[in-house]
């Protein structure tokens, strides 16, 4: 690929600037910041021809797991981990992802998300992160009633081991499957449990139900003191979230109700919805679901991640706009800069100068189609379609 000098300039591309305008002007990249816009570089300046193109914001995903299926693509069938992240890189760089938050779930049950997988997948991430192109970080998804890693996750905070915590808990819903007697075979796949000692060990997890606030209370306060950005996942009551703002978990992740969201636009937290949702134009959870659509248009929803699919992040702020939902600087922001806000990171998510050269340059072809031309990350093309 070309491009990886220190210095160059992209040309004549349609630049996406702050205020939401578009503007056929140059960027001129130095030392993977963007150095200058609207400026013609001297002709020593190596050169990207950008017309006919977009120049955006690269994307910030706050939220993907897709990566489990790189892991372990069929249930008991995994892959070595190294190779697993460098193909999902491959993935995230090829739809327009400058930044990945990785969603590691770590919970109560073992397999897949138990703490043998997690702890090995934390590692690996951290040893193969200097060959990734995009910018990856650790999302850690706690389940609430997984007690007995509660010190271990602390110590990470304190080691700076992870990036942005949220707090998960799906033991009510497992437990209301059971009871209307539905398929486990989800969760028994994934955990390598016997029926019996799943159900055993919901049962004895059930009965501590008590202990979790006390040990959500105590990892929120960490992870508040040394500013790591929080999330809730799945609110159902308005309770839930005004309980999870009081610990400094200003974003919502998927509210599952209209209370819920009410809660939260009220309360001013970010708002996370799925990019999937939009494309397919409803949640995969069928009528239980939100639908982020309506959401976005009602004025709820303030950030698009990718959850379980890559290649939707970026084809949802098109659709937004030829929905005719937001203008086109709105919806966008919502996979540049207000997911790279509300991670703390003022580094991206604008092309204003100064900021890091996190760019991509995208051909629209008409019908919904979209061609990505280029990635840069901190100003280094990571991927490349085609001539430029």
């Amino acid at each position: 690929m070309k491009y990886q000098t220190s210095k160059f300039c992209i040309q004549g591309g349609s630049i996406l600037l702050p205020d939401g305008g578009i503007q056929e002007t140059d960027i001129l990249i130095s030392d993977g910041k963007i150095d200058a816009i609207g400026s013609s570089p001297n002709k020593t300046v190596k050169k990207l021809n950008a017309s006919g193109y977009m120049v955006l914001p690269g994307i910030v995903d706050l939220h993907g797991d897709a990566f489990e299926r790189q892991i372990m693509p069929r249930p008991g069938v995994s892959f070595p981990l190294t190779l697993a992240f460098l193909d999902t890189d491959r993935q995230l760089v090829a739809n327009g992802i400058t930044t990945a938050y990785h969603g590691i779930t770590y919970s109560w049950e073992p397999g897949l998300r138990g703490r043998e997988t997690v702890t090995k997948v934390m590692t690996a991430l951290k040893n193969v992160s200097k060959r990734l192109g995009a910018d990856t970080k650790c999302h850690l998804r706690f389940e609430t009633f997984n007690f007995a890693a509660g010190d271990e996750v602390l110590n990470w905070i304190l080691d700076r081991n992870i990036d942005f915590l949220a707090f998960n808990n799906h033991l009510p819903s497992i437990r209301k499957k059971i009871q209307e007697n539905q398929s486990l075979s989800q969760f028994l796949e994934r955990s390598g449990l016997e029926k019996d000692a799943f159900l055993q060990l919901v049962e004895k997890l059930s009965e501590r139900e008590h202990e979790t606030t006390k040990l959500v209370e105590k990892l929120a306060k960490t992870a508040r003191d040394h500013s790591i950005s929080m999330a809730s996942h799945d609110d159902k009551t308005a309770a839930t979230r005004q309980f999870y703002n009081s610990l400094g978990c200003y974003i919502s992740e998927f509210p599952l109700t209209a209370e819920a969201i009410n809660q939260a636009q009220e309360l001013g937290n970010h708002i996370v919805l799925g990019a999937p949702n939009i494309i397919r134009g409803g949640s995969h959870m069928g009528a239980s679901g939100l639908s982020a659509t309506e959401s976005i248009k009602a004025g709820k929803g303030d950030i698009l991640c990718s959850d379980y699919y890559y290649p939707a992040l970026m084809q949802a702020p098109f659709k937004l706009v030829a929905d005719k939902i937001l203008e086109f600087g709105d919806s966008w922001g919502m996979v540049s800069k207000a997911p790279a806000q509300a991670a703390g990171l003022v580094d991206r998510g604008e092309i204003v100068e100064g900021k890091r050269a996190d760019l991509i340059l995208v051909e629209e072809l008409g019908l919904g189609q979209l061609d990505l031309k280029a990635t840069f990350v901190n100003g280094r093309m990571v991927f490349q379609s085609g001539c430029l």
